[in-house]
């Protein structure tokens, strides 16, 4: 869709500067390394990098647009932009003013936007959710972790006349950033997967985490409809507040989308599907138990959307998981290699062990674990919780990095588990010592927050 210097000077609430009036766009973009020459450019003040310090490499590559902040940190060559042809829009906010391009695009697409939340599993949700709908409608769907205030209306800049549906994936850690995030994309349903433990530094508590979450209500279609989970009380509760449809998913028999004779398999899990409109049985392939409750939120988005329950099990069964998202694979010498290492909080490392369990029978199993970030003072508390869970399924080898690693060990301790059974160090001695453990059939698993960066330990025992 192409841009007008009108569309973007509405779009932003920006002044033209100087440049053509007639001047157009075809697209948007803010990484000065790869942006194309017939689109605007927009200077993103980043925690490491200010884009408007690049202005002057995409107008020499061509680049004719530019959204620039009034009053920038760096100087601005403006006289020679305007020589080179250059069309400039000041904004106050350029993150602010990317955000209203993003809700512009948004408003000129007439189409059932899906924006989905929660602690855990909100990828896996939003990849299911999207392979499921792509089953009758052709979907755009966020790429990676683009799901904030920046990867947000990157995805959105990415619609084009031929989209009719759009799966969003919402990600937060402040009060208030789900409102200007469902602002953006106006969502004609929302979907909240569940309330934990995470972001707590920023949240403050369980019910912090609740409250911010639960600002995406506010922002969906009044005529739209919301999704909850019926199993979490923190996500059930916010149906009390709620004017939307609501459509609920989980186990129990109060919800319209369920599961019936959970069975795991070593290909994956069986389940039957229960929808409004019928019964299905569905084999996913991915495992972890957990899983089960993320599909029964994209079938019950898929139900919202008229998907019937045939056309909602051939996409749960298309269903790849990512790397990094537990995904399952054989490392060398005959090890079982779980990777988890996109993302971790208590909940989603309670998840992951269990799954071991299952899936290890009565093998050997190692596992090393990453710190869970912005848990703020319930940190070391909750790192000792994780090694007393660790100790409990009876591992037989338990490493530890980052600032919390003695605190994962102390808790493994106190859960009985010997001292000459752990190890906190560095990412590279953890996979040259667990290399040292290994045996035909052990299981590693490995799990860590993002900002831990534990697939090198992947890497390193899959190369090994």
């Amino acid at each position: 869709m192409q841009w007008t210097i009108d569309d973007i000077v509405k779009a932003t609430n920006g002044r033209l500067c100087y440049g053509a009036q007639g001047a157009r766009f075809n697209g948007v973009g803010i990484d000065s390394r790869t942006i194309d020459g017939d689109h605007l450019f927009v200077a993103i003040c980043g925690e490491t990098h200010d884009g408007h310090s690049f202005i002057g490499q995409v107008v020499g590559r061509g680049v004719k647009g530019l959204v620039v902040r009034r009053a920038p940190s760096v100087p601005l060559n403006h006289d020679r932009w305007r020589d080179m042809g250059a069309a400039c829009i000041e904004v106050e906010n350029t993150t602010g003013a990317l955000g209203g391009l993003a809700r512009y695009q948004r408003d000129r697409c007439d189409i059932p936007v899906v924006a989905i939340t929660g602690s855990n599993g909100k990828t896996t949700t939003r990849q299911m959710t999207a392979a499921v709908i792509a089953q009758k409608y052709t979907v755009l769907s966020t790429h990676g972790n683009l799901n904030n205030e920046i990867g947000l209306p990157l995805t959105l800049f990415r619609l084009t006349a031929d989209h009719e549906a759009a799966v969003l994936e919402l990600g937060m850690n402040h009060p208030g950033e789900m409102t200007r995030l469902g602002h953006i994309c106006r969502p004609t349903l929302g979907m909240i997967t569940n309330v934990a433990p995470a972001h707590l530094e920023f949240l403050g508590s369980l019910e912090g985490v609740t409250r911010a979450k639960g600002e995406l209500i506010s922002q969906v279609d009044p005529a739209g409809a919301i999704v909850l989970n019926l199993d979490d009380p923190h996500v059930a509760a916010l149906a009390r507040a709620c004017d939307h449809r609501i459509l609920f998913f989980g186990m129990g028999e109060g919800a319209q989308v369920r599961a019936r004779d959970i069975v795991p398999h070593k290909d994956g899990i069986g389940f039957e599907l229960v929808t409004p409109d019928g019964r299905v049985p569905v084999t996913l392939p991915t495992h972890g138990c957990f899983m089960v409750a993320n599909a029964l939120a994209a079938a019950a988005a898929g139900h919202l959307l008229g998907l019937s329950p045939e056309c909602i099990k051939t996409g749960l069964e298309t269903f790849t998981p990512e790397k990094g998202r537990l995904h399952v694979r054989p490392a060398p010498g005959g090890v079982h290699m779980i990777d988890d290492t996109y993302n971790a909080n208590p909940a989603s490392m309670t998840a992951a062990l269990e799954t071991l369990t299952a899936l290890r029978g009565k093998a050997a199993a190692i596992v090393a674990l990453g710190d869970m970030l912005e848990l703020g003072e319930q940190s070391a508390a909750l790192h000792r919780q994780i090694g007393r869970q660790a100790a409990a399924a009876n591992i037989s080898r338990l490493y530890a990095h980052g600032q919390f690693a003695e605190d994962v060990c102390q808790g493994a301790r106190s859960a009985g588990m010997p001292a000459d059974t752990l190890f906190a160090g560095e990412k590279a001695a953890i996979a040259a010592d667990i290399i040292r453990y290994l045996a035909p059939g052990t299981w590693v698993m490995v799990k860590g927050s993002r900002g831990m960066a534990m697939e090198s330990v992947v890497q390193a025992i899959m190369e090994r």
